[in-house]
Order: structure tokens, then sequence, then C-alpha cells
């Protein structure tokens, strides 16, 4: 059968296909120490689940607006006014099965053929080939470990100067795989720049909002002065309320581009899961308490991991300040001609630890470790990752 070029030019998602692998070695009976999923390892908080058996109860399983439950945006709203201090309407809303979702709808919702997207690496692996589906072409820009994986406004401005194409800007504020995290003066200096350049959109990935560490506040572009009407901020429970499996996920910007993404979707997905709508609207109107809990317990373990893999030698490791990533440099333990790709593949063979190679993330020198998982958990890679590296 003839596919066509999309579908051949598409990817498989290096996270979520390892990770279907670590499961399945685990389930044959192999013995291994998963670092691969992007997923915190608590259950989701009880009283969110009990709101699901309500809508269950009530009968709450029709068809609702394409764009999401009255209540679960107008809970989004809310959320957003109390968490970042900006106001949105509810048309100024869509939620989709998951952030990755309502990111697709962005793309297709933005870009014409020709429009370039800038993509800052590392990047999620999504990103680029997001860009590709709909017609459009990725701009990478690389950032260094000196800059703590951050795009600089010189950066910025030269790239925009010489690609007048660009249509879009990704900022992934905390990011994923590097957990670098912008500071409000950061992004302020940044959208100097953006001033220059008003053709210019940008999608701020905030899905890690809630996990910061070591006292650092989130910062969002959209509050800049002047820079909310030319944000689209994408959001969701998956990370903060542990409601990966849920598929909830949300855009808040231009009532235009909202109104775009949502008569496409009524083509794709027509509506999220009623159910999981009405736990999401209990995630953001409930009790607070179990996302500082989570928080806590990933803050300790970034301390547990950061500490043993620079205890490693040759091996370099930024502190990230957001999210659940860490993402090493290895490049002095790699053998002549190889990337993390192969490095990757000798680790779990030998050791039978799984990362993720830095390749998928435009950065072949690095891996990315989860510590959304155990302590003992991250104690037993180490020490397998000790032994594989010769300490």
């Amino acid at each position: 059968m003839k596919l066509s070029s999309r579908a051949h030019a598409a990817t498989e998602s290096p996270t979520l296909g390892l990770t279907a692998k670590v499961n399945a070695l685990k389930a044959a009976g192999e013995d291994i120490v998963g670092f691969t999923a992007g997923e915190p390892d608590f259950d989701t908080p009880e009283h969110i689940k009990e709101a699901a058996r309500e809508a269950l109860a009530r009968g709450l399983t029709k068809y609702t607006p394409t764009a999401g439950t009255v209540g679960l945006r107008a809970a989004i709203v809310e959320k957003t006014q109390r968490d970042s201090g900006l106001t949105y309407e509810p048309k100024q809303v869509i939620v989709g099965c998951g952030g990755k979702h309502v990111l697709y709808l962005i793309f297709q919702a933005l870009l014409d053929p020709g429009d370039a997207v800038l993509i800052p690496a590392p990047y999620w692996v999504s990103y680029v080939d997001q860009t590709r589906l709909a017609g459009g072409a990725p701009l990478i820009v690389p950032t260094v470990e000196a800059d703590d994986f951050k795009l600089q406004p010189a950066q910025l401005d030269a790239v925009l100067a010489l690609n007048p194409h660009v249509r879009a800007l990704i900022l992934n504020s905390p990011s994923n795989p590097t957990g670098a995290t912008y500071s409000a003066a950061e992004l302020a200096a940044l959208a100097a720049v953006l001033e220059r350049y008003p053709q210019v959109v940008v999608i701020a990935d905030e899905i890690y909002e809630h996990l910061t560490y070591g006292g650092v506040p989130f910062a969002s572009i959209a509050q800049v002065p002047g820079f909310q009407a030319r944000t689209v901020i994408v959001n969701g429970c998956s990370k903060a309320y542990s409601m990966t499996g849920w598929r909830i996920g949300w855009a808040l910007g231009d009532a235009a581009l909202i109104g775009a993404m949502t008569r496409i979707a009524s083509h794709e997905t027509s509506n999220p899961t009623t159910i999981a709508q009405a736990g999401a609207e209990a995630a953001l109107r409930g009790d607070q308490s179990a996302v500082e809990t989570m928080r806590r317990a990933f803050e300790a373990r970034r301390t547990l991991i950061v500490d043993g893999l620079r205890a490693l030698p040759g091996v370099q490791c930024l502190e990230p300040t957001g999210a659940f990533y860490v993402f090493p440099n290895i490049a002095a333990h790699l053998g002549a001609g190889e990337t993390a790709d192969e490095f990757a593949a000798r680790l779990l063979e030998a050791s039978r630890v799984a990362v993720v190679p830095g390749n998928g993330f435009g950065a072949p020198d690095c891996v990315r470790l989860s510590y959304a998982c155990s302590e003992a958990n991250i104690t037993a890679g180490l020490s397998r990752l000790a032994a594989f590296l010769g300490a």
C-alpha cells in the first residue's frame, strides 16, 4: 500500500518507543532499571478520581463542546489568573486530548507551507515532527551548557534577522529534556528582541509550570507587558497532577487562533473524554496540596540523581531547576563516531539500565534520565551506571 509523504516523514517518538520497550522487557521478566518515562510515578490524587467516578454515576458520558466543557474552561481561566495573574475569557481556551494534541492543533492552525518555527535545542522530541506534519520548516537553534541550555537574546536576534519566514518561536520552560527554567528577566530580554519581529508568535509550553526547585519561581513570557496577545500558552494536567493517561491539556491565546484550532479539532477528535474533563476540573478547583507533595519528592530525587551523576568520572551534569529530568553530557564515554543512541543501546544491553539518548532532542552527546521514579530506582540505576563506566 502506498503511504503519504507525511507518513514516511513522521518518526516514532523515541521517549514513548523506549518506554514501551522497557515495559515489554520488564513484562518478560527482565530486571530493568528504567529512566525513560516522562510521567510521575505517583497515583492521581483521590479527589480527582472521585470526580470522574461521580461523572460516570451522573451519566456525563455524552459529547461536550469541541473546545471543552464550560466548567473546565472556566476553571482554566481561574487557574491562570490565580497562578500567573493573566486574564482570559473562556472563548480564548481550548481543551485537547493532552498537551501534545493541543500543540499539534496550534501548528495546524498557524503554519502555511514555507513557514518556519524556531526551535531551541535541546528540544522536546515532538516539536520537530509536528512542525513538519503541518507543512512548516523546523529551524533548530542550538543552545549550550554554559548558558544552561537557554536561548540567548543575541542568538534570537541573529536568527530572526536572517530568516524572515519564521512564524513562531517555541519556549519550553521548565524544559524537557534539560530542566532549564527561564527567569522573568531572561524572558523580558527575549521579548525585547521579539518586539522587532511582530510576525513571530510565541508558543509557550508551560506543562511543567508547577515543578520548579531551589526556590526558582515560574515565569511566563505572556506576563511581559504587551506579550499576552502574541503568546499562546500550552499547559495541562499530566505532570502536576500525575494525570498522564487522562489526556487533558489546553491552550490559551488569541480568540481567532483558538477558534481555528477548535474548528480543526471538530473534524479530528470531536472533544476530549467527558469523564477526564470532570477529573481535570476537580484537579484545578480542588485541594492543591498533592501538587506540592509531589514537587517536594521530585526535588529530593533531583538532588540524589545529580549528586550521583556528578560523582561519575567524565560525566557533566547541570542541575535542573524544573521538570523532572537530568540531561548529562556523556561525550567522554562515547567511542569514535559513536552517538548517544549507540551508548544507550550498549548501556541497556550490558547493564539493563534504560535512558533516552539525546539524538532525538537535538543533543547527540547527552542522554536524558527521568527522576519521576523512586529513590530506590535511582540508587540502583546509578550503581549500575557507575559499574558500566568503570567507576
